[in-house]
């Protein structure tokens, strides 16, 4: 498949499915996220982690590949700015996107791999699970792109995911076991109802029948993206986001079984290790810093 018919698919994807509301404020990409209350204060402070690296005021945050900033965590990394600027191929997220920013946002259709931006015009930028959807020989360039655009002294953040994570292969025999056991109770304690309502409340807004299959999506592992920064001397650290899948936590996380507990200690040991955890887990928070110019 060529650039041009990848790019087309992921903007029909998203804008016939993915960014379609199942429920108030629900999408159906809410299937790749885990919405269970026994992981909320989790996933919120993960959430939260972007924020951080982030320049506390400006007057342009860049969006790339916004979405509908789906979550109320996404809007506070723009609060403190005059804008934030959205920017994504599908027309239907930046639909909904302009539902919960107003005036606040401004939204641009284009393709985050070639931004029709100077240079140095943002104060921060953070990109969220988008540059997977850019074919692979690609996304260096989209990086190098994000950069370009950044101010010099600020910070782009950009989440996504590796193509292969050490610790969860590792962990996914208790994956498995902890999937076996959750069907057999369900089959022999929980009435069909209970189920149904399980399945909705997990993510699963879709029976398997009737679920599209997502678009494309490419991702690299970690050695290779660090090789390609230095290839092109961009500055990059790599922090943990979240370490945990959405298949293992709807797996093994559950309330009757300490979860809210088991997430507090995972949350903790990545705090404590970002980079293990950023190289190792499921989920990197990539940040670029560009260097203070220097004066003559």
């Amino acid at each position: 498949m060529d650039k041009s018919a990848i790019k087309n698919q992921v903007r029909e994807f998203y804008d016939q499915v993915g960014w379609q509301q199942v429920s108030e404020g629900v999408y159906q990409n809410a299937r790749y996220e885990d919405l269970r209350p026994v992981s909320q204060e989790y996933i919120h402070k993960c959430h939260m982690r972007v924020k951080r690296f982030l320049a506390a005021t400006g007057d342009f945050l860049l969006d790339a590949g916004s979405g509908p900033v789906q979550y109320p965590e996404y809007i506070t990394y723009s609060q403190d700015y005059r804008f934030r600027v959205c920017v994504d191929i599908s027309i239907t997220a930046l639909e909904e996107a302009r539902q919960r920013l107003g005036v606040h946002g401004l939204y641009v259709v284009c393709d985050i791999a070639h931004l029709p931006f100077k240079s140095e015009a943002f104060d921060g930028i953070v990109s969220l699970h988008a540059i997977h959807h850019i074919p692979y020989e690609g996304q260096p360039d989209a990086y190098l792109n994000l950069f370009r655009v950044l101010q010099a002294g600020k910070s782009a953040v950009i989440v996504n995911a590796w193509n292969y994570s050490s610790l969860m292969k590792r962990l996914k025999w208790l994956e498995k076991f902890m999937d076996r056991l959750s069907g057999i109770t369900r089959r022999l304690f929980q009435p069909k109802t209970q189920q149904a309502a399980l399945e909705r409340t997990s993510g699963s807004l879709r029976s398997p029948k009737t679920q599209p299959t997502g678009t494309y999506a490419q991702h690299y592992d970690a050695e290779t993206l660090l090789a390609e920064f230095a290839r092109f001397q961009v500055p990059a650290e790599i922090y943990t986001w979240r370490s945990l899948s959405v298949r293992f936590l709807r797996a093994v996380i559950h309330p009757g079984l300490a979860g809210r507990g088991l997430l507090r200690l995972v949350y903790r040991l990545e705090e404590k290790y970002p980079g293990y955890f950023g190289r190792n887990g499921q989920y990197p928070l990539i940040v670029l810093r560009k260097p203070e110019q220097e004066t003559s």
